[in-house]
């Protein structure tokens, strides 16, 4: 392992933590990268699986103490617990679809052919949908019902498509259920938390054997850059969403996505 090697974790760690919690497609920014930079890492996808655990461990820093609410609350009646089945519900989708068919996807849907359409596709389908949304009318994650929750984790699930974008889906799905922009981020970020880590362990647990001892220098340089910039990310959509909203995200979206394709098809 060299610098060129060391810089190239730091720099897939950088678009990780820029892009996990956008609208953007964390994991299509990835592919797209490691296709233009030439990157290969450790085997079995352990880098990418442990950015996006340091990109984790950043959104968990932030809301500690609503998660340590939600885990004392709970267990009584009250908005903690709404807040909680309101998670468990919306969790589900990405779950079953994830076990059922998370190697298939993996398999037939990672290239950059695919990542470049849906960057394409989300990034209109955000700019009609934030012109035409209904005026919110659920301002807090507790007063998201049941079945609003259940489309929000569908919209989470159809996010395994690689350039689709896991928050863009659930932000953009919640939108159309008149959640308005600032909750609709805060229940986007929080259910990264389990959705998240279950796929983390998921891929840990099928990689654990293909590590070696020379991998553990890019990965503790992606993790942190992850960790760190992540950080500063999700504390910045959370203080100027209200007033920019997500237009700008959908436009960006369309730029990469054209100029990646054109990329492909001149190469």
């Amino acid at each position: 392992m060299d610098l060129t090697d060391l810089l190239s974790a730091f720099v897939m760690g950088l678009v990780e933590g820029l892009t996990e919690f956008l609208p953007i497609s964390s994991t299509g920014h990835l592919i797209l990268l490691g296709e233009l930079i030439g990157f290969e890492g450790p085997p079995g996808k352990a880098f990418e699986i442990s950015i996006q655990l340091g990109a984790i461990l950043a959104v968990m820093l932030i809301y500690f103490q609503k998660l340590l609410g939600l885990a004392t609350g709970m267990w009584r009646a009250g908005p903690e617990r709404f807040y909680v089945i309101n998670l468990a519900l919306a969790f589900i989708p990405a779950m079953v679809i994830g076990l059922l068919f998370h190697k298939t996807i993996t398999e037939l849907l990672f290239s950059p052919w695919v990542v470049s359409i849906a960057l394409i596709l989300g990034g209109i389908a955000i700019i009609l949908i934030e012109r035409a949304r209904p005026d919110p009318s659920i301002h807090s994650v507790p007063e998201i019902g049941p079945l609003a929750a259940l489309l929000v984790g569908c919209g989470q699930a159809l996010a395994m498509i690689p350039g689709t974008s896991r928050s863009g889906a659930t932000i953009i799905t919640a939108l159309l259920l008149g959640v308005d922009r600032k909750t609709a981020a805060e229940f986007s970020f929080v259910l990264a938390i389990p959705t998240m880590l279950a796929a983390t362990a998921y891929s840990l647990l099928k990689a654990r054997n293909e590590l070696a001892s020379d991998d553990l220098g890019q990965i503790a340089v992606g993790f942190v850059t992850a960790f760190v910039v992540a950080f500063f990310t999700v504390r910045w959509v959370l203080s100027v969403i209200g007033r920019i909203g997500f237009t700008p995200f959908g436009w960006y979206r369309i730029a990469v996505g054209s100029l990646m394709l054109a990329f492909l098809i001149l190469r």
